[in-house]
């Protein structure tokens, strides 16, 4: 049930991190989603790493939604056409 829940609050903070961040997107909405699911689990681990999290907890909204905005600069950085 924890990485269902860690998912679902990836979907919306990949909604909201596109919302913070516009801009064209080449993957598009999918993407975005994708990317935020990602945010999410990587801010999980993250924060299990640093002690932040205790073992079955998931990141929080904020944090999922800091994780999406980073991945999602991270990738209009790595798609630019120069």
């Amino acid at each position: 049930m924890h990485i269902i829940w860690t998912i679902l609050i990836g979907l919306v903070a990949g909604a909201i991190a596109k919302m913070i961040l516009p801009g064209k997107n080449p993957g598009g909405f999918i993407m975005t989603v994708l990317l935020g699911i990602a945010g999410s689990v990587a801010a999980t681990y993250l924060g299990h790493f640093i002690g932040w999290y205790h073992a079955g907890e998931s990141a929080g909204f904020i944090g999922a939604v800091v994780g999406a905005i980073l991945l999602l600069g991270i990738y209009h950085l790595a798609t630019k056409n120069s």
